[in-house]
């Protein structure tokens, strides 16, 4: 056992280098969650004044007046905080729906969302995409799965789920024609916003959202594993039940325990205090996500004057999430010692890092919280390294 390789770590991505990473844009802290997470750094250090066996209703630090912010800021009833939005998924699922009970979800949806389902031993029926270039949804697919579903096994699904912003392409689904959908054919419908809440508006009850996850170290600016699980008053008691469970001989019980948390989330330390630190400038940035996206539209512009540059999904992008195809340098990563790592190292050359390590034929990235001058630093080495192959671009107009 070679003990030293655990000294000295270090992340191997300098501060001064512009981070593109998809999963991690959002998630970039604040300088007051930085200090809030060396603060709070020592395990379950939430707990200092536990009162009430419930960690989520401490009061100092405000755990419990975060809940209720959050859940006005999403206007939702009620809110628990996740082992990240998997868990959140999970949870819900595991409280609204009965094993061999049948779900329908977008064929976009993260895998995290079918696993939770398996881990729920439910059916999964997808709706389909509408494939290359744009790969987008029609909410009207969601009322004919819900028959094709009814006339299969006699009953409506159990629960719908929505990607709102997928993971591949960055497209923005319309979840209020979803939600109007699931109303109308009374199926509790589960809105994933992994990608949306924190850096765009959302508004739960205006979406017809029945529950809805969301990811604190994706998009809350917050310390990983965080998330976020919101719900109705409708849905409440049943999603947060408390446990009713007897030890048969030592007669215990943990009746202010909630099942589907067990009893209280593992992040109830550097994670759910880093959220809390954030959620001031949070609150604040996602009123201007409109100059996000043009941020991104701009990107686009620039780099599609690459020749054989296309962007992929909804045009112009309604996200800061964007993928491109990118052939021109495929056909590059065949003639160099590095092949398809050869991207990736020239970005780095130029300390630019968070596009995926091999990629090359199609690659995404993330836009959200860089600078205009960042992202013009950003197209402009695209277009160096497309300039030192030989690949032809456009004149800037």
């Amino acid at each position: 056992m070679n003990l030293d390789i655990y000294n000295n770590l270090k992340r191997g991505v300098e501060s001064t280098y512009i981070n593109l990473n998809p999963i991690q844009r959002g998630g970039v802290l604040t300088a007051e969650a930085r200090k809030a997470v060396l603060e709070f750094a020592d395990g379950y250090s939430v707990c200092d004044y536990c009162f009430e066996s419930r960690v989520d209703l401490v009061q100092k630090p405000p755990v419990r007046n975060l809940s209720a912010d959050i859940a006005e800021f999403l206007n939702m009833d009620d809110i628990r905080f996740t082992a990240g939005c998997r868990h959140a998924k999970w949870a819900a699922m595991h409280m609204v729906t009965e094993p061999g009970d049948t779900i329908v979800l977008d064929s976009l949806a993260h895998y995290t969302s079918y696993l939770a389902a398996e881990a729920n031993q439910l059916k999964v029926v997808e709706v389909p995409h509408s494939g290359y270039p744009e790969f987008t949804i029609d909410p009207q697919k969601y009322a004919e799965k819900f028959e094709e579903v009814e006339r299969k096994t006699g009953s409506l699904p159990a629960l719908a789920l929505l990607t709102h912003v997928d993971y591949r392409y960055g497209n923005v689904a319309d979840a209020a024609a979803v939600g109007k959908i699931c109303k109308e054919y009374g199926v509790p419908f589960l809105l994933n916003t992994a990608y949306s809440s924190g850096i765009m508006p959302i508004d739960g009850k205006k979406l017809g959202v029945d529950f809805l996850c969301a990811s604190g170290h994706k998009s809350w600016a917050a310390s990983a594993p965080m998330g976020i699980l919101a719900t109705t008053f409708e849905w409440s008691q049943q999603v947060f039940e408390k446990s009713t469970i007897r030890g048969d001989w030592s007669g215990r019980g943990f009746t202010k325990k909630e099942v589907a948390l067990f009893g209280c989330s593992p992040v109830f330390g550097a994670p759910v205090m880093s959220l809390m630190a954030s959620f001031p400038a949070v609150v604040k940035r996602v009123k201007h996500w409109d100059e996000e996206v043009e941020n991104a539209r701009y990107l686009v512009t620039q780099l599609e004057r690459i020749e054989g540059f296309h962007q992929m999904g909804v045009k112009p992008t309604e996200h800061t999430l964007v993928t491109f195809e990118t052939l021109p340098f495929y056909e590059v990563s065949a003639t160099t010692k590095r092949r398809g790592y050869f991207l990736y190292h020239e970005l780095k050359k130029r300390k630019i890092t968070g596009v995926h390590p091999g990629m090359s034929k199609n690659f995404k990235l993330n836009t959200y919280g860089l600078s205009r001058k960042q992202i013009e630093y950003v197209a402009d080495a695209f277009i160096d390294i497309a300039r030192e192959h030989g690949i032809p671009v456009e004149d800037s107009v």
